[in-house]
């Protein structure tokens, strides 16, 4: 299972990583493999902002359909377009071509709130 060193972790398995004055935002390795295949990603808050833990979508798996929820405060500025076509890239690249949202945050210090690598490995007891 990989947890890259260089992103953040919430408790509830999505990572983010800063790019530039934005934030990405996706799901973990270990959340999209106790999903199972993903066929749906639905984001419906675009150009909204979005309070710190509110719900910012979601994602549908075979079995289950599951919350998406905002690391940190801010305005959902893009969408990964591309998932609407290929949503199984969550699967396949999840720190990579699987990411979903781009942020503007209300405040980049709270990034550094967020969970490291160890202490994301530590939560899921890895």
């Amino acid at each position: 299972m990989k947890i890259p060193a260089d992103l953040k972790y919430t408790k509830d398995h999505e990572w983010v990583r800063i790019e530039g004055d934005f934030l990405v935002i996706g799901i973990t390795d270990f959340a999209q493999s106790e999903l199972g295949d993903i066929v749906y990603v639905d984001v419906d808050t675009l150009d909204d902002t979005v309070a710190a833990d509110a719900v910012f979508g979601s994602v549908e798996a075979v079995k289950t359909v599951s919350d998406l929820f905002m690391p940190i405060a801010g305005e959902v500025v893009e969408f990964n377009e591309a998932l609407e076509d290929a949503p199984e890239m969550v699967n396949t690249d999840p720190y990579g071509k699987g990411w979903m949202i781009k942020v503007k945050p209300e405040d980049l210090s709270q990034f550094e709130t967020l969970l490291d690598a160890d202490g994301y490995k530590a939560l899921i007891g890895n």
